[in-house]
C-alpha cells in the first residue's frame, strides 16, 4: 500500500509546480490549468491530513468533494473569461 508520505510529497509537488507555472506563464489557458492542478494538490494534502488509524475521516472527504465541485464551477467561469479576453484582444 502506498504510504502517506508519498501522497504528501505528491500533493506538495503538485502545489509547487502549479505555483511555479502560475508565476511564469503568460498564457491564460495555462494559468487556468495551473489553478486546477493547485486545487488537486491541496485536495491531496487535505486527504493525507484527514487520515487516521481507522481510515480516512468523513469530514475531509466532504471538504474535498465540495472543493472539486467548486473547482469545476470556477474553471468554467475562468475559461469563459479567458475566451472573452482573447476576443477583445483580437479586435
Amino acid at each position: 500500500m502506498i504510504s502517506e508520505f508519498a501522497f504528501l510529497c505528491a500533493g506538495a509537488g503538485l502545489i509547487g509546480l502549479a505555483l511555479f507555472r502560475l508565476a511564469t506563464s503568460a498564457d491564460l489557458l495555462m494559468r487556468v490549468l495551473s489553478l486546477n492542478v493547485l486545487g488537486i494538490g491541496i485536495a491531496m494534502l487535505l486527504l493525507v491530513a484527514g487520515r487516521g488509524e481507522g481510515g480516512t475521516d468523513a469530514v475531509p472527504q466532504a471538504f474535498i468533494l465540495t472543493g472539486i465541485v467548486v473547482l469545476v464551477g470556477v474553471t468554467a467561469v475562468l475559461l469563459a473569461l479567458a475566451e472573452r479576453v482573447a476576443e477583445v484582444g483580437h479586435e
